[in-house]
């Protein structure tokens, strides 16, 4: 479905999904919110918590800060990292960007808080969690039977879809532009280039398919396997942005070593220890690489970047 629309309709068509998307995640976790609220109110459910499961309202926890630090990783450093929020970034007309970033992350501030209530109320309903991201659905099929399984099939669907097509569309926009045209075809035409993403989309689809078909894992256990990955290009990108001399060979080696520190940590260590180890091993080799060799960037790079109506 998503390759369909994206391959159809391009980063307009992910745009204007992704809108309806987050409005019904966010009227989802609204209704869920609200029916946790009846069931459990919060003095029950911290009553409960104090007298069963005290560790969860220990905010210094060891695995508490752990988690607090990787949710800071994954959230402010998803900015900074993902080609998702760039390419949308170029798509603004002058003036919108701080808008739009502003205001959409006041809409999805409450989403982790909302999450997180609901998950501290499970032990207040006698819910046994077998899984971690087996939280929500269970919570909801407790308070709301049937239909509650539906809308957050509806909402799981929605958050997924949101990212599935935002990756497509961005990794496509990636390939074509920075190896596509400027590797391989230079004097692309425009209408090459869109068939060449469209290409890109349709084999990065397969591509995915072919990697999930038969792996029994769950989102959660993928979350955190990613996360070495995505924690190791959060330095080598801010520094990019930030300091004019960043080692453009120590911030790409940075993302590669961090990766293997992140993976290596993630099997021998713990899954939670992946995207924080993925990330200092990344800024040691970022930061240290610079302060050794240091490059000055030359804005005579972004004369070569031209549209091809332009070079036509």
């Amino acid at each position: 479905v998503c390759v369909g629309y994206t391959l159809l309709g391009g980063l307009r068509a992910v745009i204007g999904t992704d809108f309806i998307q987050t409005v019904i995640i966010l009227l989802g976790l609204l209704g869920v919110g609200l029916l946790t609220l009846l069931a459990a109110p919060p003095s029950e459910v911290h009553a409960h918590l104090e007298i069963h499961r005290p560790q969860l309202l220990d905010l210094l926890m060891p695995a508490s800060l752990m988690f607090l630090f990787n949710n800071l990783l994954f959230g402010v450093g998803e900015i900074f990292h993902s080609n998702v929020w760039w390419s949308r970034a170029y798509a603004f007309r002058k003036g919108k960007g701080f808008k739009a970033f502003f205001i959409a992350g006041l809409a999805w501030l409450p989403v982790p808080v909302a999450a997180g209530a609901i998950a501290l109320a499970a032990p207040a309903l006698n819910i046994n969690i077998p899984a971690l991201d087996m939280v929500g659905p269970l919570v909801v099929g407790k308070l709301a039977g049937a239909f509650g399984a539906v809308i957050i099939l509806v909402v799981v669907f929605s958050s997924l879809a949101s990212s599935l097509d935002s990756l497509l569309a961005a990794t496509s926009d990636l390939l074509v532009e920075d190896v596509y045209r400027r590797l391989f075809r230079p004097k692309a035409s425009g209408k090459e280039l869109r068939w060449a993403a469209r290409m890109i989309v349709l084999a990065l689809g397969f591509l995915s398919i072919v990697l999930c078909w038969g792996r029994l894992t769950t989102l959660a256990e993928l979350l955190h396997f990613v996360g070495a990955f995505v924690a190791s290009t959060i330095w080598p990108i801010a520094a990019g942005l930030y300091w004019k001399n960043t080692n453009r060979h120590a911030a790409s080696l940075a993302m590669i070593v961090g990766s293997a520190a992140g993976l290596y940590a993630y099997f021998s260590i713990g899954f939670f220890t992946a995207a924080l180890i993925g990330a200092a091993v990344s800024m040691a080799f970022t930061i240290a690489g610079t302060l050794i060799a240091p490059q000055p960037f030359s804005w005579e790079i972004f004369k070569q970047l031209t549209r091809p109506e332009e070079e036509s």
